[in-house]
Formats: C-alpha cells, structure tokens, sequence
C-alpha cells in the first residue's frame, strides 16, 4: 500500500484488549506495551509511521473494552479497511472495534467529556482459574450493602486527594463523579463509575477502600471522612489493577462516534448524578 501525497485524515479508533501480558498502554523502552503493539499495525496499514493518541493511558495489567485512540495519516482507507487491516495485524489480546474519520479539531484525550470505568471483584471462598487475571478475588465476605452506602458519599464534585496517587501529575485534584454503583451476579461484584475525569489510581483506590467497608475493617462514613482529610496516607491499600476496565469515552455529538455508554458485563443500577 503506498500512502498518498495529500494532507493527512485523522482517524479515531475503539480498541479493546486484555492488559495481562503488557506494561500498560505507553510505549516504553525494552517493554511490550498495547501502544507499541497499535502503532504498528496501524503503521502496516497506512504503509507509514503513525503515532497513535489515546484516551487514557492504563497501567500494567489493567484492561480496556473502550479505549479511544486518534492519529492522522495520508493513507487513504475505509473505515472497513483500517479495522480489518489492522485486526489482522494484531495479537488475539487486542483488538480494533470500529474506525471513524474525524476532523483535525478532534483529540482522543483533550476532547473527551467523560470517562468510564469498571472494577470487578470475585467474591467467594477459593480462588478462580478463568477470572484470575479480570478480576479481583476475595475469600472473605463483603456486604454490599455497605458498600453502596459508603459509596454515596462519593458522587458529586469533590476534592479526591485521598484517592490519588502519590505521584499523580494532575493539575487540581477536584473531579465530578457523575455515578457510582455496584451490582452483583452470583460470586462477581461490578463496581461501575462514570467521571468527568480520573486521577490516577482514583478508581482502585475507590475500590480497596470500599472493600474494607465492606469486609467491616471500617465504617460506611469512612469515604466521607476520606474526602474531608485531603491525606491520600490515609486512604487505605490499592486494589490490585487487574480487576479494572476502561469501558467508555466520552465525546461531542458532532464527531459522530460510536456510544460506548459505559457498558458494563452486568446490569447495573444505583447512585447518579
């Protein structure tokens, strides 16, 4: 395929993939990424380099059924073409959901609105042979009842301090939580959370502090004394990043993309903004 001599396309992609064998989603040196794995099947297709633009970048171990990916190039394909093409090209742990030709003004990480995620935890006495790296196992009972009321405390706009990381590079640490629920199907729990944007390790730190509510180490107003202190010392133990997804971006209307919505593998229904 030769690329043509005209002003680039940009292009916006869904891509899902299971994190377990990568060092996250950016390109590092001597490291297998899904970035570096993307770039170079699209790069295959567009018979030239191209360097992709994502959404959010997840950690080591951390999976996506809604990654939002951008890049330009002069390679001129259909929507069809660029899926297909690049799948092919792909490893079977990540794949390329849909292609969509969008303006210049659009940006996978500036332009997003909102962000989705889920957590997912196996609640039941032995450990699992299939969820062992998608979820989050615990011999030990959580009331999820608890849970959902600790997580009240949570949604609006509020200075999460005591739910980043340490080393989180963000600007302001104050984030809109839009809706946090949790639902349960059979042993698996879903804790599903919609933002205007996440902190890092925001969600996981959510999720190790609901867990301890729910296992009774702490009371159910312990998230909103979180929220008070501002002290991420006092927040509690990280949950393991294997139990979390990206399941959706955000975007305007105008660039047409396809609703990601959040989608959640269990029906789920709770706290809202």
């Amino acid at each position: 395929m030769m690329s043509g001599a005209t002003a680039p396309s940009r292009i916006a992609m869904g891509i899902e993939y299971d994190g377990t064998g990568y060092c996250g989603w950016q390109i590092q040196h001597h490291a297998d990424t899904v970035q570096a794995r993307v770039e170079a099947a699209v790069s295959s297709v567009a018979d030239e380099s191209i360097r992709v633009h994502c959404a959010g970048r997840t950690d080591t171990g951390v999976h996506a059924t809604g990654q939002v990916i951008h890049f330009d190039s002069h390679a001129r394909r259909t929507p069809r073409g660029w899926v297909l093409g690049s799948n092919s090209r792909l490893p079977d742990d990540v794949a390329v959901r849909w292609a969509v030709p969008v303006p210049e003004a659009f940006h996978a990480r500036f332009g997003a609105t909102g962000r989705h995620y889920r957590y997912l935890i196996l609640r039941r006495p032995t450990r699992s042979a299939l969820w062992r790296h998608r979820a989050v196992w615990t011999h030990r009972p959580l009331d999820l009842e608890r849970m959902r009321s600790a997580a009240t405390s949570l949604v609006g706009r509020h200075d999460f301090t005591s739910f980043r990381a340490i080393g989180c590079q963000a600007k302001s640490p104050v984030r809109t939580v839009r809706y946090l629920d949790l639902a349960c199907d059979g042993d698996l729990i879903s804790l599903r959370v919609g933002a205007d944007g996440f902190l890092h390790h925001m969600v996981r730190n959510i999720a190790g502090v609901l867990m301890a509510i729910g296992r009774g180490d702490a009371d159910v107003d312990w998230t909103g004394r979180l929220l008070a202190e501002r002290d991420r010392t006092r927040g509690g133990v990280t949950a393991p990043p294997h139990g979390l997804y990206l399941t959706g971006v955000d975007y305007a209307h105008e660039f047409g993309l396809p609703s990601s919505g959040g989608a959640d593998v269990v029906s789920t229904s709770g706290v809202g903004l």
